[in-house]
């Protein structure tokens, strides 16, 4: 029996658990599990481990993560990214950029944040999802979490692509809701990808094609631990 950890580039359109069943489909191993959710709609690393490794799983979960995404300002969704309804609009400044820029040291070191409703919090004994899909009004209590830096790459419009490295259970669509609220707009993120989660990165990932294109490759990129 094989045992190790395979990075997955992730595809949008697919859940983490969607990739789990992929990736026992195509290894055939007994026990497969993701080392931390990746939203449907993001892309980028996600951690897998493979039969004996998932007893490792609690402590290999945690760690740095890194991101680049896109902060869409002035529209606001139910489940702040743009995947969900769209809740509201706003006018957005013409200084939007210098007040973002202004605001971001506010967001770095261990902040308190309120998690998106649509995300796997448990909530009474479910995830927070199922009860906001079912029309349930939920509310989520603020999580302390922590950021390391927010950085600012490029920007076109209203769209601003950034990175942010941050500590695991931090949340990039609640970043970009509570940055829009500050500078005085609204926001959602309209794009994430996901550079780093713990110890792995994107340079050991491979993609769902390849990996259903050579039949051997996951035993070669398996990462030993």
């Amino acid at each position: 029996m094989i045992d190790g950890v395979l990075v997955v580039d992730k595809p949008a359109g697919f859940t983490s658990h969607d990739i789990v069943a992929i990736v026992r489909r195509i290894t055939g191993a007994r026990k497969v599990g993701h080392l931390g959710t990746l939203d449907p709609a993001a892309t980028g690393v996600l951690p897998l481990v493979i039969n004996g490794a998932t007893k490792l799983a609690s402590s290999l979960s945690g760690g740095e993560r890194v991101y680049e995404f896109v902060l869409k300002l002035g529209v606001k969704t139910s489940t702040d990214d743009d995947q969900g309804e769209v809740l509201s609009t706003s006018a957005v400044s013409s200084d939007a950029l210098e007040r973002l820029k202004a605001s971001i040291p506010d967001f770095i070191g261990k902040i308190m944040q309120v998690p998106p409703i649509y995300s796997a919090i448990q909530v009474a004994g479910q995830r927070a999802y199922h009860a906001a899909y079912a029309g349930e009004k939920i509310e989520l209590e603020p999580r302390a979490v922590e950021i390391k830096s927010i950085s600012i790459i490029n920007s076109c419009d209203d769209d601003i692509h950034m990175k942010l490295e941050c500590m695991a259970g931090t949340y990039v669509r609640s970043l970009c809701r509570d940055l829009g609220e500050r500078i005085g707009s609204c926001g959602h993120a309209s794009r994430i990808r996901r550079l780093k989660s713990g110890k792995f990165d994107i340079s050991q990932a491979v993609t769902l094609d390849d990996l259903k294109l050579d039949a051997g490759l996951w035993k070669r990129v398996l990462i030993a631990i």
